[in-house]
């Protein structure tokens, strides 16, 4: 019977879930929202999904770890690269902006990681950023971007914390300021910590964005304008994590079989 192998990403927002089978070929996928019980979240996510091993990460693969005895774990850089190199073999810069954290990540021409900067001691520059901003100005996440490449023109945000952030999108919005800006001012915030971040891993090349914040097509642009570089998005950037997770692992256990006939 052919063996699954699944990856499994529990982020702060969201938890996605990826089967392959022994091709490294994807079966099945999954996402739920994260909630405020991750592991309730989990088991319900697994509940009659067929797999053989599992290999979890994400900021919630320590809580993976310690519920389910056969657990193994791999980092969200491993992870996210992984699974951007099947989408893109050639990848060399990885943008990830997730939830909770962001990540840029410099590949070598293996697909391996040879380094990388990481954003996840406040919400500045990360999806979560970019909710409450939203909720602020009274968008959907969903119509905060589309609202930003509406903008006529820039609108400068002074603060990415997210508290003092609140407090000028206020001021701001006292002073009648027209709201696309300042939807445009607050990616434009977020693209420049961004871009700074690429800047110190990888300074060419075209970029592989991966993560929730992927499918926010104003980022997406505005990052490329500001490097001058080509921004490229997977078919669904927010799996990378689980997808990588997957073959990881499934590689994992090829080599233990090759190792085992030697």
């Amino acid at each position: 019977m052919m063996k699954k192998y699944a990856g499994i990403d529990i982020g702060s927002r969201t938890i996605e879930l990826v089967v392959v089978n022994e091709q490294g070929e994807v079966v099945d996928f999954y996402q739920a929202d994260t909630g405020f019980d991750p592991i309730t979240q989990v088991h319900g996510i697994l509940e009659g999904v067929v797999y053989d091993q599992i290999m979890a990460t994400g900021y919630g693969r320590g809580l993976f770890e310690t519920a389910f005895d056969d657990a193994e774990t791999v980092t969200e850089i491993k992870a996210h690269a992984r699974g951007v190199v099947s989408f893109f073999p050639e990848a060399s810069t990885i943008l990830d902006i997730g939830g909770q954290d962001s990540k840029a990540i410099a590949l070598n021409a293996r697909g391996l990681v040879k380094k990388f900067e990481m954003n996840d001691r406040c919400a500045a520059g990360t999806g979560k950023f970019l909710e409450i901003m939203a909720r602020n100005l009274g968008f959907t996440i969903d119509e905060f971007g589309l609202a930003a490449l509406a903008a006529r023109n820039d609108l400068n945000i002074n603060s990415m914390c997210t508290v003092f952030a609140e407090s000028e999108v206020t001021s701001l919005i006292a002073r009648g300021a027209d709201r696309k800006e300042i939807a445009r001012g607050l990616h434009l915030s977020v693209v420049k910590r961004a871009a700074g971040m690429i800047n110190r891993v990888s300074g060419s090349g075209p970029i592989v964005f991966s993560g929730g914040v992927a499918n926010n097509l104003c980022i997406k642009q505005l990052i490329s304008q500001k490097l001058n570089r080509e921004v490229l998005v997977p078919e669904t950037p927010q799996m990378m994590g689980a997808l990588g997770a997957a073959l990881v692992l499934w590689e994992k256990v090829l080599a233990k079989k090759v190792s085992a006939n030697q």
